[in-house]
């Protein structure tokens, strides 16, 4: 038998000091993301600053009514907490999008490394990404739903008809969600 004939690695290629700048400007310039993350992240501290706002209006507002006959508060209530749900959500939306673009851009977070994969601020690819800030704002979504939906008026039948399969459609979306959930 005839040896193998391998070719013959090639020699380690010297590149130029203009190729390696620029290679190392091409490396750095991922960290323009942080223009992205930084603003992401204020973003979601302002908003659960006004969302916690909003509820101790609400819990102040409620003491007022219950101690001191202060305003009625029985038809903005539930439309007031689900208003500052949704902000909570879309708060929470601009973290996982700020995280996720950070770790995948820029530098893995060393304290999310040891928690579950699952986490929603865990993400190992764009596309994990936009699946996890897909589920939230469906979720918004929903809760904004929600919200409409305490302020209907039914004038007639086919009005109920439509909401239940509103919330159908809703529920199905949900368990949709779900399944896609436990196959990863």
């Amino acid at each position: 038998m005839e040896p193998e004939h391998r070719p013959a690695p090639r020699p380690p290629r010297h590149r130029g000091q203009l190729e390696r700048r620029f290679e190392a400007f091409l490396w750095h310039s991922r960290l323009m993301v942080l223009m992205a993350v930084i603003p992401a992240l204020l973003g979601a501290l302002v908003l659960f600053i006004i969302a916690s706002l909003d509820v101790l209006s609400i819990v102040a507002d409620t003491w007022r009514h219950y101690l001191s006959g202060g305003a009625d508060i029985h038809k903005t209530v539930v439309t007031d907490i689900i208003v500052a749900v949704d902000i909570y959500l879309i708060a929470l939306v601009l973290m996982i999008f700020a995280l996720g673009v950070y770790k995948l851009f820029v530098s893995r977070i060393e304290p999310a490394e040891g928690r579950d994969p699952h986490h929603p601020f865990n993400v190992s690819s764009l596309d994990q990404l936009k699946d996890k800030i897909a589920r939230v704002v469906i979720l918004a979504v929903i809760i904004e739903f929600f919200r409409a939906v305490v302020g209907i008026n039914f004038d007639t039948p086919l009005d109920a008809i439509y909401l239940a399969l509103s919330v159908l459609a809703l529920a199905l979306a949900l368990y949709l969600m779900a399944l896609a959930h436990k196959q990863e």
